[in-house]
């Protein structure tokens, strides 16, 4: 086997190239480490979010979401809260500068994304997208069967 050939790894490869790529737009405006981009956008999707379920909707580990939210917080960009229904848990919001600030990121993330799907045509991205789609789902099975 050769390691290029390998999908796992072509797959992966494609990812820290594209995560790369858009890191260097918020990292070097904002000073925003790549898990804090992924902490915020998810958090602008949402009112307000156990900290526990950031992980699984980020891809980030429990430290990584500690690390970001700790860092966002001590920026002001999130308010973090002891959940009323479960004091064992926090529950995390942005706060209006952390609002703010994904608003100034996105158009750029925006942009990259758009230069990336240029290559592609129209067909080619919608196909992409199934794809991935059936991948993620296949892999998610493969997970679940250990």
């Amino acid at each position: 086997m050769r390691l290029n050939e390998f999908l796992p790894y072509r797959l992966a490869v494609v990812a820290e190239a594209v995560s790369h790529a858009l890191a260097a737009v918020y990292g070097k405006r904002y000073a925003l480490s790549r898990d804090e981009w992924r902490v915020l956008a998810q958090l602008a999707e949402v009112d307000e979010i156990k900290t526990t379920e950031l992980g699984a909707l980020t891809t980030l580990d429990k430290m990584q979401v500690s690390r970001a939210l700790k860092r966002l917080e001590a920026d002001g960009m999130v308010e973090r809260r002891i959940d009323d229904s479960d004091r064992r848990n926090l529950r995390v919001r942005l706060a209006p500068p952390g609002r703010s600030l994904y608003r100034k990121v996105v158009p750029m993330a925006q942009a990259r994304e758009s230069f990336l799907l240029e290559a592609l045509t129209e067909q080619e991205r919608q196909t992409l997208v199934d794809l991935l789609d059936k991948l993620l789902a296949q892999a998610r099975k493969l997970r679940d069967a250990g």
